[in-house]
């Protein structure tokens, strides 16, 4: 009598190597997924962290905002630095769009949204 060997077959053996690979794709679709939220939510973040130490600036500086966005939010007179340093996008740290409107005194600052629609998310001026 033969002695049968108790053994995976090489069909089983692939389709399991199947199901991992299956696996492994929809994570790594979910993971890549969750960090461009997450992105998106520190973009959102640091605009209104921006926007606010802006507001502070219009009332120690003289009721207007800065004519540019530089690495911080300095106050000449009086001599305050209000934030230090301004945050940048998150994926490639290039510096979020800023305008001025000096006729208008009023400010706007935009960054693009990898997930939502639509994708530019802007803060503005409150005064």
């Amino acid at each position: 009598m033969k002695s049968l060997k108790k053994a995976f077959t090489l069909l089983e053996m692939l389709v399991v190597i199947g199901i991992i690979a299956v696996l492994v794709g929809l994570g790594t679709v979910s993971f890549t997924t969750a960090q461009k939220k997450a992105r998106d939510a520190k973009r959102k973040g640091d605009l209104s962290s921006v926007q606010k130490a802006f507001e502070q600036y219009y009332s120690i500086c003289g009721f207007d905002y800065p004519g540019s966005l530089g690495t911080s939010v300095t106050c000449a007179n009086p001599n305050t630095e209000i934030l230090n340093p301004v945050p940048t996008d998150p994926k490639d740290a290039s510096s979020y769009v800023y305008t001025y409107d000096s006729a208008k005194r009023s400010f706007t600052l935009c960054a693009t949204l990898e997930t939502e629609t639509p994708a530019q998310y802007c803060v503005s001026s409150q005064q």
